[in-house]
């Protein structure tokens, strides 16, 4: 299967509904591959449903084929903030029965539309209900828990955090539809900024959007093939699982993806991982197979995960600076990295990009996709 064509909003602050954020990402998707909404033989959204989003409406299937004008398979797939990369995962599933030639897969979300107590209660919900939610462990305080062993455990530093966050938002300056474009974040900044939940401090952090994504599935052979995919669930509390430090759902659905690419982590040319806070970037590059355990600090200090490094990772600026719309999320690190494989990433493009990988976080390592996109000719 095939990535035939792709659109995205700006992730942004701005108040927009969201019948508008889908038909902008779609139709920028629809355009960029060739197509009309007549040659779409089924759908795949991604969305939480937000009470707090303002809207009162749910029902995304319906909304889409009434804003459509169509009448056709639509299915709406809520995984928390893996929701778009397990939108691409179903739709893949869908094509391979035969009967589906051309898959619209969109994710959209509105975080910033209320009360920031409201939204993080409502994302409160994806925590385990009994221990950590009655313990006020939102997912800052659950992921701080982690960095705090994953830090003692293998001598990384707030330092390394740092990198992470700065070179994350030295990508997004150059990223038109990042919600830090053209904004500079200098490092004292990053260093200053107030500690939300020891050792994350706020630009450990990534920052909620609105924002929508779209992409095009197809069976027709174009130039970026979909050659892995591969979707895992683990426990939903980390203090549930054997080890804390290491994502057993990134590590098996990597394994898979790569299994069915035919290829070893070595061979990946670029990466959008899901940098949620950055220890989860960190802790994810020796998920993946970049590092072995204990590693990923060496790969940031050094600068191989820089834009112009050896293996550049979210050259769109990451959750933590492009913006984090929840469900639109992995839709858009697609989004990216064909841009990227096209040669259209503008000032953030990196040169011979033949594979390329996503990975979407649904909750602390509780639901992972990974896929792998391979250049086709060229």
């Amino acid at each position: 299967m095939f990535i035939k064509g792709v659109g995205m909003t700006k992730f942004s602050t701005e108040e927009c509904q969201s019948t508008h954020l889908i038909y902008e990402a779609s139709f920028e998707a629809l355009n960029d591959s060739s197509l009309s909404m007549n040659d779409v033989d089924a759908i795949v959204l991604s969305n939480n449903d937000i009470l707090s989003n303002g809207e009162r409406q749910r029902h995304s299937a319906s909304v889409a084929s009434s804003l459509f004008q169509k009448k056709l398979p639509i299915i709406t797939v809520p995984s928390g903030c893996s929701g778009g990369g397990t939108a691409l995962w179903t739709a893949g599933k869908i094509m391979k029965t035969g009967n589906y030639k051309n898959i619209l897969v969109v994710g959209f979300e509105k975080m910033v539309s209320n009360l920031s107590k409201k939204v993080t209660d409502e994302m409160m919900m994806g925590t385990e209900r009994i221990h950590e939610q009655t313990e006020g462990m939102n997912f800052p305080a659950e992921n701080a828990l982690v960095a705090q062993q994953y830090m003692m455990s293998y001598d990384v530093t707030m330092d390394d955090l740092a990198l992470v966050a700065y070179k994350n938002h030295q990508n997004a300056f150059h990223n038109p539809k990042a919600r830090f474009y053209k904004k500079k974040v200098s490092m004292e900044e990053i260093n200053n900024s107030p500690v939300v939940a020891s050792p994350l401090r706020l630009f450990d952090c990534s920052i909620p959007a609105n924002g929508a994504a779209a992409l095009v599935l197809s069976s027709d052979n174009t130039d970026i093939e979909v050659v892995g995919s591969a979707e895992e669930s683990d426990y939903l509390a980390p203090f549930e699982r054997d080890e804390m430090t290491s994502w057993e759902a990134t590590v098996k659905s990597a394994q898979e993806a790569f299994s069915q690419a035919g290829i070893s982590p070595s061979e990946i040319n670029i990466a959008e991982v899901h940098d949620a806070f950055t220890s989860v970037e960190l802790i994810s590059y020796e998920d993946l197979g970049f590092c072995g355990k204990g590693e990923a600090k060496n790969l940031i200090r050094k600068g191989i995960t820089n834009i112009n490094g050896k293996l550049p990772v979210n050259t769109s600026g990451g959750l933590k600076a492009k913006g984090h719309p929840i469900s639109a999320t992995g839709v858009s690190q697609i989004y990216e990295l064909v841009k990227q494989m096209r040669n259209e990433a503008g000032e953030r493009q990196v040169s011979g990009v033949k594979y390329a990988l996503a990975q979407n976080i649904g909750g602390a390592g509780s639901t992972v996709t990974v896929h792998i996109l391979k250049k086709v000719g060229g």
